[in-house]
């Protein structure tokens, strides 16, 4: 896991390029559960700044996270005036500051567990707000999406993370929920569901995929291989599911 955490800086300009934003209906989520202004917030593993960019349009004074060199150089080509950018991990910020809101953008995943909950609690003001959010990119199509399984199979048996805490992927509660909803720190812990479909060209679902860990920890000759499989069996242009989970959780 550690390898695949640190695996994205080399794609960093793909991963600006191909990955899909957040919508707008996710901060207004956020915000009408905050029931309070949202001034600051804290960002944990920002990337290239997909989600940075979602709440600092909107006036919150976002302090962005990310261990990556390349990732983070990113992240301040695209992220607008007032945003703070910090070279750190998770685990290696200092503590003192709190803020309104603490947020993850698909990279929850990459924190290690131990202390994690207690880390974001001491981040949080009282009745401050956790979000979490993310999700895979998957052809909507059936026999597309069974297509691609095979084409990949040689090389991996899937291309997504499974949940760190062993929640099976049908129970309606997912993972961070079901850990959040086990701790003290925390309450009125809420789960919801962005519906999102992509149009995207084969190429550049292939793009996507090129930013996906699973393929980026593959020897390059294999990676390449696979990339040309999955291009294959590809339509033109492909619909795809991009889903977006949110979590969502009240500081006590």
């Amino acid at each position: 896991m550690p390898e695949r955490a640190l695996s994205f800086g080399t794609v960093a300009e793909a991963y600006e390029r191909y990955r899909p934003g957040y919508p707008a209906e996710l901060f207004s989520l956020v915000a009408e559960y905050a029931g309070r202004p949202v001034r600051t917030a804290l960002e944990i593993g920002a990337g290239t700044g997909k989600a940075t960019r979602l709440f600092a349009g909107r006036g919150v004074a976002v302090t962005a996270t990310e261990p990556d060199a390349a990732m983070l150089a990113e992240l301040r080509r695209n992220a607008p005036a007032g945003v703070r950018t910090v070279r750190s991990a998770f685990e290696e910020l200092a503590p003192g500051e709190r803020y309104d809101l603490v947020y993850a953008a698909a990279s929850l995943h990459w924190t290690r567990p131990e202390g994690r909950w207690e880390r974001i609690a001491g981040l949080l003001e009282p009745g401050g707000v956790f979000a979490c959010f993310g999700g895979p990119v998957r052809p909507a199509d059936p026999a597309v999406e069974e297509a691609v399984r095979t084409a990949r199979a040689p090389f991996l048996e899937s291309d997504e993370l499974p949940a760190p805490d062993g929640t099976p992927p049908e129970r309606e509660l997912r993972w961070p929920g079901t850990e959040l909803r086990l701790r003290a720190f925390f309450a009125d812990v809420r789960q919801t569901v962005f519906e999102q479909r992509l149009t995207k060209s084969a190429q550049e679902y292939v793009g996507l995929l090129s930013t996906v860990s699973a393929y980026l920890v593959l020897p390059e000759a294999a990676r390449e291989e696979v990339f040309r499989r999955i291009l294959a069996v590809l339509p033109e242009r492909a619909e795809l599911d991009a889903d977006i989970t949110a979590h969502l959780a009240r500081r006590r």
